[in-house]
């Protein structure tokens, strides 16, 4: 059976692949439908994209990898099938808690295309949008393949890494950009399809590995036809963290594969069976999770938003920016995880609202309770909100709808023991109105009465937070009425009379303090609430700042050993001036992981001075209120 999340995963799948991104007449734009399907995963994703020259059999990879035999289309002639890239979504096989994304791209090379420029924005969006790049060949891997791959020499020019804005000059920009790319790009796999050779380099057996990497080597020497040699081989050296390579046979006899699709498994030739296997066993456990500059891991929305930032500023004629996109991606997330925030806070707060009024304990604990789970919400889903912008769009969003919550409780609470003082007090006016107390002895009476009709006020329950003052104001409006019973008997005599109003005015002084602790509690608790929130907040900050830098070192500190191993590499094959600079890129790539100095306070204090106050609210009510009545 199913997991839950498992279940939850299944429902933002897919029966078969759709088109992400379509391609008409060399013209890239995002389909609407496919990006609403991304919007709807929540979950963190694993994107594998493959690319390669047309017909050359990608698309019967990710069909493997999909658990599929059909789904993107083979076809089974010269034409290339895939136009634009293809997306299919699958829950992850090994992990429960990820969607794995697999995009077919359009192949490259296509003589029906005739546009290498198109093919060139193809090749670069696969690397953007995707945690692990397969690049599909036939053949084997000769000077031939490593140049069809032309596209990752003119990568500097398609994409950026930071914004010209924060650059301190373009000369600063272009010099780290290179450094900076290993960094942000996927893992790069090499599948090297209908491979009849045998894994032998200098009379020695090799893993594909070793032959991917033998064919990576490059020449010594400075002139044009060495460079030429050596740039694209240096390109995938240097941009991509991880490279790994997997030599396929033929899968069946050239006759049986236009029916490749349709073919059983065990009709497949046994080896090309087991490096498939293995292909995907690889890709299922080392594919991690796509990230984005900083290392935070993306979700099918984040995903949805990627694409449509990066197509339509491809579309306008400009050349993606990662720091731009994240930041502009930061935005729309922060901005949901507010309203997220907010929505679960006053769900929380919801069920209390039907048992209005309610005393400040139990508003007070639940408040809490919801401000607690609204600030996890609003952490797990934002990023990057390094000035706690948008923290304190939540703090004061929740601040608000509390403050709201505490006065509709007050208004519950106030009529609630009104509409009280007036039932218990309806059958002692009445007798004041038949002259029951209108008799010497009758003052005596009445006090007998009104004290039961206090008791019994008392003793009610539930009847929220401002009991003690509308008894108050009760008190308060019922004394020219007591007094005049007073007056009125004869049966007492002045000195009694004396004593009986002092008596009624120490009840009322009472009262009246009753009512200002009554408040004064109130206050107190709303504040402390304030104290509370504000200390919760700036913990969640604290933890998710450290947690961001955390991501921050871990991507720098992979990119670095990348950069390091490949520098030793260099030096061993006797790469001397390719080694020294590979070191001007490790320190620019040292310099580029500049974190912050202002540190935690400088960033929180701001946050703080600019949170609503509960209480300052409530009793801006309060003031509000009580001049409404005179």
């Amino acid at each position: 059976m199913l997991s839950v999340v498992q279940s939850q995963a299944l429902q933002k799948t897919m029966d078969s692949p759709i088109c992400l991104i379509e391609n008409v007449d060399g013209v890239l734009r995002p389909v609407p439908d496919a990006i609403d399907h991304l919007m709807k995963i929540r979950q963190r994703v694993v994107v594998v994209s493959v690319v390669g020259l047309y017909r050359t059999g990608k698309s019967y990879l990710m069909n493997k990898l999909a658990g599929r035999k059909d789904g993107f289309a083979l076809g089974d002639t010269i034409q290339s099938k895939t136009k634009g890239i293809w997306m299919w979504c699958v829950p992850h096989p090994k992990q429960a808690d990820l969607t794995l994304v697999l995009l077919d791209t359009e192949g490259l090379g296509d003589v029906e295309k005739g546009d290498s420029k198109n093919d060139a924005w193809i090749f670069s969006l696969a690397i953007l949008l995707s945690s692990t790049l397969v690049y599909n060949s036939r053949g084997t891997i000769d000077n031939q393949a490593v140049e069809n791959l032309q596209y990752v020499t003119e990568l500097t020019e398609r994409i950026k890494v930071k914004s010209s804005s924060n650059a301190s000059s373009s000369e600063d920009e272009e010099e780290g950009v290179d450094a900076q790319f290993v960094q942000f790009f996927p893992n790069f796999v090499w599948a090297v399809r209908d491979f009849t050779l045998q894994l032998r380099i200098d009379n020695r057996d090799v893993t594909a590995d070793q032959y991917l990497e033998h064919s990576l080597e490059l020449k010594k020497g400075t002139d044009r036809r060495v460079m030429n040699y050596n740039l694209p081989r240096a390109c995938i050296r240097n941009y991509f963290p991880t490279r790994k390579c997997f030599v396929f046979q033929t899968p069946a006899s050239p006759e049986n594969m236009v029916r490749l699709e349709s073919m059983d498994e065990k009709e497949l030739c046994q080896g090309f069976r087991e490096t498939t296997d293995t292909f995907c066993n690889y890709i299922f456990q080392m594919s991690r999770v796509k990230t984005v500059k900083g290392g935070q891991g993306v979700t099918g929305r984040m995903l949805g938003h990627l694409v449509k930032m990066y197509v339509e500023t491809i579309a306008r004629g400009e050349v993606p920016c990662l720091e731009n996109v994240v930041l502009a991606m930061a935005q729309i997330e922060n901005q949901a995880a507010v309203e997220e925030g907010l929505k679960l806070y006053q769900s929380c707060m919801e069920p209390l609202k039907t048992r209005f009024p309610v005393d400040m304990d139990q508003m007070s604990d639940q408040h809490q309770r919801a401000d607690q789970q609204a600030t996890q919400e609003f952490m797990n889903r934002s990023f990057k909100d390094g000035n706690g912008e948008f923290l304190t769009m939540l703090a004061n969003g929740i601040a608000k709808n509390y403050a709201e919550l505490l006065i509709q409780n007050d208004d519950a609470s106030e009529k609630k023991c009104q509409d009280l003082l007036r039932d218990l007090s309806t059958p002692v006016s009445q007798k004041i109105q038949e002259g029951f107390f209108a008799t010497p002895g009758g003052y005596e009476l009445y006090c007998d009465l009104h004290d039961k009709l206090v008791a019994q006020y008392r003793s009610t329950p539930n009847k929220g937070i401002r009991a003690e003052e509308v008894l108050e104001q009760f008190l308060k409006e019922k004394s020219v009425e007591s007094n005049s019973i007073l007056q009125a008997d004869q049966k007492l005599t002045d000195s009694e009379k004396m004593i009986h109003e002092e008596k009624k005015r120490v009840a009322v002084l009472q009262q009246e303090r009753a009512a200002e602790e009554e408040k004064r509690i109130e206050l107190q608790r709303t504040m402390e609430d304030d104290r509370r929130s504000q200390e919760e907040k700036m913990k969640k900050m604290e933890e998710k700042m450290k947690e961001e830098f955390k991501q921050q070192q871990e991507e720098f500190e992979k990119a670095l050993k990348v950069k390091l191993q490949e520098q030793e590499d260099l030096l061993q094959k006797g790469h001397k001036e390719k080694a020294d600079l590979m070191e001007q890129e490790i320190q620019e790539l040292k310099k580029s992981n500049k974190p912050e100095k202002s540190g935690f306070w400088a960033n929180v204090m701001p946050v703080v001075d600019t949170l609503l106050k509960v209480g300052e609210i409530f009793s801006q009510y309060k003031i509000m209120k009580s001049f409404s009545r005179k």
